[in-house]
């Protein structure tokens, strides 16, 4: 299961409500562009924000949409006793997989994060996703921290952040991480404009923002690049350097959620407060940048 693309829906919200139907389209869209897998209640699905009784229900409707695509469901919190209770959740929702982030308003230690994802899993039975996004947590793992995680039971994939743009530079990186996990640990990419740098370098999955929204894309730059490809989808994320600057730019959840309230799969204003989303300028360059790349 953890290989390929892994796409991240938003989960957009009206009225400070989820909005299911919006989120279900984006499901059904997922499934009928043939992505992997779908990650519900990652970063893009904004499961910080959301109550418990909001993750049971969204990880419910992505299974229950999702036809024969596996669901992981993100599970992070600040206090593990959150965490175990949303892990319960998404195993009774029927999710295929969890995905945790180690969240945090006190600093983590290493151990810290150790012993959360022991907890974790020592609890479940379902696989476990190893979620490094220091953008988002503001904790980085290291190389030994990786290897320590890894080897707990059901630890089954590591989803690391964007790699140097320099190949050669990133080909070390993945090898550095591979030697000190176990073969059956996959690794993830994530930072849509090294994906496929990343899927080059020997990465296993793309966990993609964008795949969450424009599923066909992402599928395209996948397929080419597992199946030795390499030129063609180097020239089509070259192709997509205006999308990653704006990414870069004014970061890659508003940017996604201008995008899916530009092509009517989400509704105006779609991410939770206080986050106001990109103003009208910035969204008429997202615009620009979907009709001139034909994105649609």
């Amino acid at each position: 299961m953890f290989t390929g693309l892994s796409a991240f829906p938003l989960t957009p919200l009206h009225d400070d409500q989820v909005d299911e139907q919006a989120f279900i389209g984006l499901v059904q869209r997922l499934a009928a562009a043939g992505v992997d897998s779908i990650t519900a209640l990652g970063s893009t699905g904004s499961y910080a924000y959301l109550s418990r009784e909001e993750r049971q229900r969204v990880a419910r409707l992505a299974v229950e949409h999702a036809g024969d695509v596996p669901v992981f469901a993100g599970i992070g919190a600040l206090r593990t006793s959150h965490v175990l209770a949303h892990a319960d959740d998404a195993a009774q929702a029927g999710a295929s997989a969890l995905l945790l982030a180690p969240m945090s308003y006190q600093a983590l230690t290493e151990d810290d994060v150790f012993e959360l994802f022991r907890a974790v899993t020592e609890h479940t039975d379902l696989p476990v996703i190893v979620y490094d996004n220091p953008g988002t947590t503001h904790f980085s793992f290291t190389t030994d921290l990786y290897a320590r995680i890894a080897q707990l039971p059901g630890i089954a994939s590591i989803k690391i952040p964007a790699l140097p743009a320099n190949s050669a530079e990133a080909h070390k990186k993945v090898q550095e991480i591979r030697s000190v996990i176990p073969e059956n640990v996959t690794i993830g990419i994530s930072g849509d404009q090294s994906a496929v740098g990343g899927l080059k370098a020997g990465c296993d999955v793309w966990y993609s923002v964008i795949g969450g929204t424009l599923p066909d894309l992402a599928v395209k730059l996948t397929r080419l690049a597992q199946n030795g490809d390499a030129n063609e989808a180097t020239k089509e994320s070259v192709r997509l350097a205006p999308l990653w600057e704006l990414n870069a730019e004014f970061g890659s959840l508003r940017v996604v959620a201008a995008i899916a309230e530009y092509l009517g799969l989400a509704p105006e204003k779609c991410l939770p407060l206080p986050i106001q989303g990109l103003d009208e300028e910035q969204r008429a360059r997202v615009k620009t940048a979907v009709d001139q790349l034909d994105l649609t």
